[in-house]
C-alpha cells in the first residue's frame, strides 16, 4: 500500500485543488484525505476558497478584441454589424464562440503554470496577511500615527509589538514610476542606521501594507523610501515618511 501523505506534505496543494486544477493523482489523494475528517486540512482548504476568491474578485472583466467580432462575422459573409436578424444571430454566436475559446485557452498547458505561480503568490500574500493580523490582534501591540492633519503627505499608522514585530498601513502614497519600489527601514536608535525592513508597492489608490515580523530589541523610527526596484543597503532618496516610535 502507497504510504498517504501527511497534513505538511498536502499544505502547498489546496489553492490549486480549490481551483480544480490538480491532476487526478494528485486530486484523490486530498480528496481522501479530506475524507478522512482532517480539522486541519479542512481550514487550510477554506483559507483556499476565500484567497482564490478575493483574487478571482480583483480580475478585471475583459471584452473580447473587436477584430474578433469581424472574423466572425466575415465567416457569415457580413462584413457591416447590424443586418437585421441574421446580423442579431451571427453577434450572438461571435458571444458564443468568444466565450468558448476563453474556455479552451484557460485549458491550455502553460494555464497550470501559470496558475501554480499564482498560487504561490497567493500562499505568500496570505502568510504576510496573517503575521499582520497577528500583530494587531495583540493587546500589547502599539499604534503610532504619522501624517495627521497634512493635506497632502502620506499618512497612516504603524502598530509595533516588540515580540512579533511592525505593520505598516499607509495611505496617499505617490505613484511611482517604472523600476522603482518603496522600501521600509527602522532605526533602532536616535543614532543608529537605518536597516532595510522590506520592498512593497502601493494599490491604485496609493495604499500599501507592510508587515516586518520578528522580535525588536529596541525601535525609535519607522521611515519609507523610494528606493531602485531591487531596494537598496541603505536609503538613497530623501525618506518620504518618517515616525518616531516613543517607548517601543
Amino acid at each position: 500500500m502507497d504510504k498517504l501523505m501527511s497534513c505538511d506534505e498536502l499544505q502547498d496543494m489546496f489553492e490549486l485543488y480549490s481551483l480544480a486544477l490538480l491532476e487526478e493523482e494528485e486530486r484523490s489523494e486530498v480528496d481522501a484525505h479530506l475524507a478522512r475528517g482532517c480539522v486541519i486540512c479542512q481550514k487550510r482548504l477554506t483559507d483556499a476558497l476565500a484567497v482564490n476568491a478575493l483574487l478571482m474578485a480583483s480580475i478585471p472583466q475583459t471584452a473580447p478584441p473587436a477584430r474578433l467580432r469581424r472574423r466572425v462575422l466575415a465567416g457569415f459573409g457580413i462584413e457591416r454589424p447590424g443586418w437585421g436578424w441574421l446580423g442579431a444571430f451571427a453577434a450572438a454566436l461571435m458571444l458564443v464562440v468568444a466565450l468558448w475559446l476563453s474556455v479552451q485557452e484557460r485549458q491550455r498547458t502553460n494555464e497550470l503554470a501559470d496558475a501554480r505561480r499564482e498560487a504561490i503568490l497567493a500562499r505568500a500574500e496570505r502568510e504576510r496577511l496573517y503575521q499582520a493580523f497577528q500583530i494587531l490582534d495583540q493587546p500589547e501591540t502599539k499604534r503610532v500615527n504619522f501624517g495627521e492633519g497634512l493635506p497632502k503627505p502620506p499618512r497612516g499608522n504603524i502598530f509595533v509589538h516588540s515580540k512579533l514585530g511592525v505593520v505598516l498601513i499607509a495611505s496617499n502614497l505617490p505613484a511611482l514610476p517604472a523600476g522603482r519600489t518603496y522600501e521600509m527601514w527602522v532605526l533602532p536608535t536616535a543614532t543608529s542606521a537605518p536597516r532595510p525592513a522590506g520592498l512593497f508597492h502601493s494599490d491604485a489608490q496609493g495604499s500599501a501594507v507592510n508587515v516586518l515580523p520578528g522580535p525588536l530589541d529596541s525601535l525609535y523610527a519607522v521611515a519609507v523610501s523610494v528606493e531602485p526596484e531591487a531596494g537598496s543597503p541603505s536609503p538613497s532618496t530623501q525618506p518620504i515618511i518618517v515616525a518616531p516610535v516613543p517607548g517601543a
